[in-house]
């Protein structure tokens, strides 16, 4: 179990020493201070949101497996709301939702190493605050992505909307849109579909918007599913369960270049990049009114 951890002090875990990413060496305790490094910048990003854990106890080596439901072993008092299912056997499903270091630090106790979380938050649910793209380059290049990314943000541009790139800490980009609560998330959902039909159509060459791997050749897959109102993303900051641990790293539009390489990012030197200038700083500033950039769209 997690005991009290401050940014001053190594958290308690258990089996810390166990090896997580075996080529690096990295450990249990590793992610454990990345994350509690990293969680003020992190915090804004899960607060009060829900939580679908991956847990994967052996880290690189095993099985992993995703669980919705509060693990009985998360300490008292951790921050928790019911749904209810549209399907399935459970007719619910009790959330963790994030906004704690204790919470994060017991999930990593856990082996959870990627943060996923729905765009909503638990007081305005189904209502999100964000729209978010996931550009998937089936060539398996980063550079494709970020010549996506470059046309997506064009198009974003036309509409008036202000984004914000990660990298996804796997070979593709996320694009997030920060919005003003309002639109319920099928409606946001609707947008997304939109925008990627329409900028796979002035793009034929480059962008697909087909889910089929087979009927996308080398272009960029662009997915809006992300915002459905239970689907989930990686937040910024996120690990991921990659070789290296990678981080879902926030970007400057002037970062996004064909040349990055984004396993540069990850647990061991993100100490640098704190360092700099944050470029996400005014993302929950820059919220704003969807409902002109669907008007515009429509007539695009």
């Amino acid at each position: 179990m997690v005991a009290k951890a401050s940014k001053n002090s190594a958290p308690e875990i258990s089996n810390p020493q166990k090896v997580f990413w075996p080529e690096q060496g990295y450990t249990k305790l590793d992610l454990a201070l990345y994350y509690q490094q990293v969680f003020p910048l992190l915090r804004p990003y899960v607060l009060d949101r829900f939580l679908t854990l991956e847990r994967c106890p052996d880290g690189m080596a095993g099985q992993c497996f995703y669980q919705k439901e509060k693990p009985s072993s998360m300490p008292a008092g951790t921050p928790t709301k019911r749904l209810k299912n549209a399907s399935g056997t459970r007719k619910s499903t009790n959330y963790v939702l994030g906004g704690a270091l204790e919470t994060q630090l017991a999930l990593v106790n856990l082996g959870c190493i990627p943060i996923h979380v729905m765009g909503s938050r638990a007081k305005t649910f189904p209502k999100p605050d964000w729209v978010c793209f996931d550009l998937d380059p089936t060539s398996g290049k980063f550079a494709d992505a970020a010549r996506a990314a470059s046309q997506i943000k064009e198009l974003l541009d036309h509409l008036g909307l202000a984004s914000f790139p990660k990298t996804s800490g796997s070979r593709g980009l996320h694009i997030f849109i920060p919005i003003r609560v309002g639109p319920l998330a099928k409606d946001v959902l609707s947008f997304a579909e939109t925008l990627v039909k329409r900028a796979a159509a002035l793009h034929p060459k480059d962008l697909s918007v087909d889910r089929a791997i087979k009927d996308r050749g080398n272009r960029v897959y662009l997915d809006p599913f992300r915002n459905g109102s239970v689907q989930t993303v990686v937040t910024p900051y996120s690990v991921r369960r990659r070789a290296g641990a990678p981080v879902s790293t926030p970007l400057a539009w002037t970062e996004v270049k064909e040349s990055i390489d984004p396993a540069q990012f990850n647990i061991k030197n993100f100490g640098q990049r704190m360092a700099k200038k944050d470029p996400w700083k005014d993302f929950f500033k820059s919220r704003q009114s969807l409902a002109p950039a669907i008007s515009k769209l429509k007539k695009l």
